[in-house]
């Protein structure tokens, strides 16, 4: 069809216009934020890159900011790592954390608990805060029953969120395709709990934590009707716990946060179990070092018992060969002090919950040690009385004597 007349005297002046606006220079796009740091990261030599130290080292090194450290490792984890979509359904919470690492820089594979680890690994190698974090997510309007694990790092004294997985690419038909995703560099709290919601509210690292319920039902805008959690000083108590304490306490939280999927069901079961099983060894534990403080205050009691003997073999041979008198007192004060020591440990088992297998032992032996310690009592009373008097007042306390004046020995 020929266009009309009219309509071309139209355009043709549009035309013109298109043309002198393309003549005037065009502004210059703004080169992206971290495109400088980025290309240096892209240097870390190879040589470097098979071990966490040697990676950290190098980016120590070349890079000053928290920011730009992070930023360096974010940016080598997804250009460098695959994402390993034959093994993607195989993850293992409990696996060493080392193993997940090595794996990663060995075969330059991953899933998520792996880029995760090697992300949050260099980062304390650097000298940076990080932690691993364990979830879920929703994408498209979906929540995923399967776990998740992302990062966070403390940066001049605040919590930023990463995932080095979604930020290295997607899948596609099958297929890992790479390309970085900065939006999942350095996301604040807020914004990042849209997509990851982690199992412990601990590491939403907001005032007003999002419950599992409104995860689901989209409603991720702080609440401040609900009551105010001070995550900073639960983070310092959590650091302050011991590893076992921390499962504990993680459980306790991620129940009253409400569980909606297996995913969750199965991480507080897991964390229960590995209470229990840490409990139950560390009471085993427990009873095996009193078993052993028995045996070691039987031991020493043995001891006891043999330098008293010596020194009563020594009495009735009426002190022959002759010693010092020095000697002969350091027989009988070397047994009462084992006998102390064995003393000493049978009272700090006594006041234990103690192993049935031990409880008849001893008291047994604590009856022995009392008796032992009476007759070492008594000796080192004589001996004072034996020491203080001469040559001839001493040879007569080795005799006995009847009414009738008669030695008895």
């Amino acid at each position: 069809m020929k266009i009309p007349g009219l309509l071309a005297a139209i355009l043709v002046p549009a035309l013109l216009v298109a043309q002198k606006a393309s003549l005037k220079p065009a502004s210059p796009r703004p080169a992206p934020p971290y495109a400088e740091v980025d290309a240096r990261a892209l240097k870390l030599p190879d040589s470097s890159t098979h071990a966490v130290a040697p990676m950290a080292a190098w980016i120590n090194a070349n890079f000053t900011t928290p920011t730009e450290k992070t930023r360096a490792i974010f940016v080598w984890i997804a250009d460098h790592i695959d994402y390993d979509v034959v093994n993607m359904f195989a993850l293992n919470f409990s696996e060493d954390s080392a193993a997940k690492i090595a794996r990663a820089l060995q075969t330059r594979k991953g899933i998520c608990e792996n880029y995760a680890a090697l992300f949050s690994a260099v980062c304390n190698a650097t000298g940076i805060e990080s932690v691993v974090v364990e979830g879920y997510t929703k994408q498209r309007g979906f929540t995923d029953y399967i776990p998740h694990a992302w990062s966070a790092a403390r940066l001049d004294g605040a919590w930023y969120l990463f995932d080095p997985t979604w930020g290295s690419g997607y899948i596609e038909k099958g297929q890992f395709v790479r390309k970085m995703n900065d939006g999942y560099f350095k996301a604040t709290p807020e914004s990042f709990i849209a997509t990851h919601m982690p199992f412990d509210y601990l590491w939403e690292f907001l005032y007003y934590p999002v419950t599992t319920e409104d995860f689901y039902n989209g409603k991720t805008r702080p609440n401040p009707s609900r009551p105010r959690f001070s995550y900073p000083d639960s983070l310092g108590a959590y650091e302050a716990m011991a590893p076992i304490d921390r499962e504990a306490a993680a459980a306790d939280r991620i129940e009253r946060n409400g569980v909606r999927n297996s995913a969750t069901f199965n991480m507080i079961a897991n964390l229960r179990t590995d209470v229990e099983n840490h409990r139950r060894q560390e009471e085993a534990d427990r009873q095996n070092r009193l078993v052993d403080a028995y045996n070691t205050a039987l031991g020493t009691f043995n001891e006891s018992l043999r330098q008293f003997n010596t020194f009563i073999n020594y009495f009735n041979a009426q002190f022959k060969p002759e010693r010092p008198d020095a000697e002969i007192r350091q027989m009988l004060d070397s047994a009462d002090h084992q006998l102390e020591s064995a003393r000493s440990i049978a009272d700090t088992i006594r006041l234990s919950p103690a192993d049935s297998r031990i409880q008849k032992p001893l008291q047994q032996l604590q009856t022995s040690i009392k008796d032992l310690g009476s007759h070492i009592k008594d000796q080192q009373d004589w001996l004072t009385k034996y020491l203080s008097k001469g040559k001839s007042g001493r040879r007569s306390m080795f005799y006995k004597y009847t009414w009738f004046g008669i030695p008895l020995n």
